[in-house]
């Protein structure tokens, strides 16, 4: 082994990262300098986060309530609590290998579980406090869990969830409640941490339970390195760099929250910054992003959208980089940011069985439409939908598994069949359409199940959805097949005004001529309704409702007069 070699998980991890860092703006040669860190033995909070913590003052968390309540916590304190928490759940009973709910929201005990179930090489279930009973029942007894830590006013939900595991409550003024472990007596543990054995690379870490848009929730497993490791292209497609302060606007319990409130900032050595809201304001948001010195800011096109309906001339220090993902973001939102800030919007592509895929990277052209191209580590290609060959312009988009990943799910845990699907023919199969131009860079055409024809055309909803977002009417719009007699199916849109607008013929009539004006005349939306959209509590929408509201018939609904 030369000198230059790492010499351990901690040094090929950094080198690794290092060389994303250093290459941050040329894609061409980040692409070609990086390989992906494949060490047989890495446990990231002990190999990583400890190690970049250890006597260090800067603020690795920083959390503000809505009532201006604010805590900071550094990368050293970090360290320690998490180490304490670790120690007092092994006392407690877990064990490696033991499954542990996490359902909290975004304060410090989530931050503090999360690095000790990896010190413990425990298996973490993450839960949204949003979950009901039945949703909970569904993850003790498929998730096989042995362990719950929740908070304290959510402790009610499982009075009726059976099963003999261990109940860890955080908060509560009257203290945890019957059979529940107060977990603030973790602090009063010891804060030095020995680990009992080596961590494998290929142990599982995380079990997520997919958000469930079309049919029963899945179990993707990851593993010690899938997520943490694979999420440095995460910290490569965000541009996130040592001393940055990043705000990302995801809920805890869904694998958005991992990649860019967990992994991605620390693995840049950057500060997370979260402002904690019951309702949304822009305004407020605006103002927290400028007192904390925000310098990469991350959110759903959801919450984009309804950030432009603010001033955002208002914000004078400006993030540095804006990033968006959960779903494609509209043409219409990119370019009215780019208009009030001077930064354009950065699309990034990955699933809950991934980390980012595709994306645009800092300092690369962006062409209009364009999620951008593979990220570096991954090898991305177009299936064609009828001959199954890779190459096609235009087709599904997978991941060569000649060329495995590091940031690849290892399978759906309990479904092997599922898994065989998903990974057909040697290519992970992400279900998701996409045609790439002659640079390589890819656009997304919709979910493969969303696409569908009206007279023998084939219609992307989401290129409908973008055209509909630019009228000043159209708050969000969802686009589905409604059957029509001479078409066989007519694009039909569900739509949530903007403020000021009343739902009726005239407004129907105004985005009716929105369409013809800015759509071919086979793409045309024909239907309108409007209506909430339905969303999973992840927040993405379910078409899938959508499709089966349109198929029953004519309901309130609006249609172009021909």
């Amino acid at each position: 082994m030369t000198a230059t070699e790492p010499t351990s998980p901690t040094d090929a991890f950094r080198a690794a990262r290092d060389t994303l860092l250093r290459h941050r703006t040329d894609y061409d040669a980040a692409r070609t300098a990086f390989s992906w860190p494949r060490p047989e033995h890495f446990n990231w909070a002990l190999d990583w986060f400890d190690a970049v913590a250890r006597d260090n003052d800067r603020t690795a968390l920083h959390i503000v309530e809505e009532d201006g309540a604010a805590a900071r916590y550094s990368f050293a304190e970090m360290r320690d609590r998490s180490a304490q928490t670790a120690n007092w759940l092994r006392a407690r009973g877990v064990a490696p290998g033991h499954r542990v709910i996490v359902m909290l929201g975004n304060q410090v005990e989530l931050w503090e579980t999360l690095l000790a179930c990896m010190k413990l090489r425990a298996v973490v279930i993450p839960a949204t406090p949003l979950l009901g009973p039945a949703d909970l029942t569904d993850r003790i007894e498929r998730g096989e869990a042995r362990h719950v830590v929740v908070r304290a006013e959510d402790t009610g939900k499982f009075a009726d969830v059976e099963g003999g595991y261990t109940r860890i409550a955080v908060g509560g003024a009257d203290g945890p409640g019957d059979g529940w472990l107060a977990y603030e007596d973790a602090y009063g543990a010891s804060a030095d941490f020995e680990p009992d054995g080596p961590t494998r690379a290929d142990d599982t870490l995380l079990l997520y339970f997919t958000s469930g848009t079309t049919a029963r929730p899945k179990l993707v497993e990851h593993t010690h390195v899938s997520y943490p490791v694979g999420h440095l292209a995460t910290m490569y497609w965000i541009g996130l760099q040592p001393g940055d302060v990043h705000l990302n606007i995801s809920s805890p319990g869904w694998a958005k929250h991992a990649w860019s409130n967990v992994f991605a900032p620390w693995n840049a050595e950057a500060t997370i910054f979260i402002y904690n809201y019951t309702r949304f304001d822009p305004d407020r948001l605006l103002a927290e992003i400028e007192s904390a010195g925000v310098s990469s800011f991350c959110a759903p096109p959801t919450v984009w959208r309804m950030l432009i309906q603010a001033d955002l001339s208002k914000l004078t220090a400006v993030p540095r980089e804006v990033v968006a993902a959960g779903e494609p973001l509209n043409p219409e939102v990119i370019e009215h940011v780019r208009r009030a800030w001077g930064r354009t919007i950065r699309d990034g592509f990955g699933q809950t069985e991934t980390a980012v895929q595709v994306a645009n990277s800092p300092g690369q052209q962006l062409k209009p439409g364009s999620m951008g191209r593979a990220m570096p580590g991954f090898e991305v290609t177009l299936l064609d939908g009828v001959s199954g060959e890779a190459g096609a312009d235009e087709g599904e988009i997978c991941l060569d598994l000649s060329a495995r990943p590091v940031g690849l799910m290892t399978g759906y845990r309990g479904s092997g069949e599922r898994t065989d699907e998903a990974m057909a023919g040697g290519y992970y199969r992400t279900g998701d359409i996409g045609s790439r131009d002659e640079d390589g860079y890819i656009t997304y055409v919709g979910r493969s199940d969303d696409v569908f024809k009206a007279s023998d055309y084939k219609i992307s909803p989401f290129e409908l959805e973008s055209a509909l977002l630019e009228h000043e009417a159209v708050a969000e719009a969802a686009v589905v097949p409604s059957p029509d007699e001479l078409r066989l199916a007519v694009p039909k849109a569900y739509v949530v005004l903007a403020e000021g607008w009343e739902a009726g013929q005239e407004t129907a009539e105004a985005i009716f001529a929105h369409s013809r004006e800015t759509l071919a005349p086979y793409k045309r939306v024909r239907v309108v309704e409007f209506a909430e959209l339905p969303k999973t509590i992840s927040g993405k929408i379910r078409r899938v409702e959508l499709r089966a509201h349109a198929a029953q018939g004519p309901g309130e609904e609006f249609r172009e007069k021909r």
